[in-house]
């Protein structure tokens, strides 16, 4: 992959996490991060799921080696791999299966985002299913002690899903098309 386009992708996703992600409100807890710079976007280039399992296991690495201060939370976008939503749901088994062979199980999680996200029980076209619609496939590992000390301070963090989909569910069309100008 060129330089550009590395660049250009990392712009993309930046894109999506500051006007989907934090300028809807879907994650009350990137604001801060972001502003900090402390949320690194890891292109995984390779079309090797092998790869990528390794990936991220050294990105989980890294966020053990590295202050919170300095590092709050990684993206792990695979730019190569997953064209298909059922085989990156898939993958995410084997995702939380290394976070348990590691014993990382209560020290990291893993929130999951597809371009073609579709929640079990709804329909590919359900405007909820945009909460977790990302422009590649993205693997988000979050430290869940800094998740555990936002949500004490959060009014209702139980009611986040359901305020999310609300919040899609009430986009335009027009506003659809804006924020995720990747859907096809």
């Amino acid at each position: 992959m060129s330089e550009q386009n590395h660049i250009a992708i990392e712009q993309e996703v930046q894109q999506w996490l500051e006007n989907v992600v934090i300028g809807l409100n879907l994650c009350p807890f990137a604001a801060k991060p972001n502003r900090n710079k402390q949320i690194k976007i890891h292109l995984h280039t390779s079309q090797s799921e092998e790869a990528l399992l390794e990936d991220i296991y050294q990105q989980l690495k890294m966020l053990d080696d590295t202050p919170v201060e300095q590092l709050e939370t990684t993206l792990v976008v695979a730019t190569e791999l997953f064209g298909e939503f059922d085989d990156y749901n898939q993958f995410l088994d084997l995702v939380d299966a290394l976070v348990f062979q590691c014993g990382y199980e209560g020290t990291y999680q893993v929130a999951s985002f597809h371009p073609n996200y579709c929640f079990q029980g709804t329909h590919p076209e359900d405007a909820e299913n945009l909460t977790n619609r990302s422009p590649y496939p993205i693997f988000h590992l979050i430290r869940e002690a800094s998740m555990e000390k936002v949500l004490k301070h959060y009014p209702d963090p139980e009611g986040i899903p359901e305020r999310n989909i609300e919040c899609v569910e009430n986009l335009s069309e027009d506003e659809v098309k804006k924020l995720f100008p990747f859907l096809k």
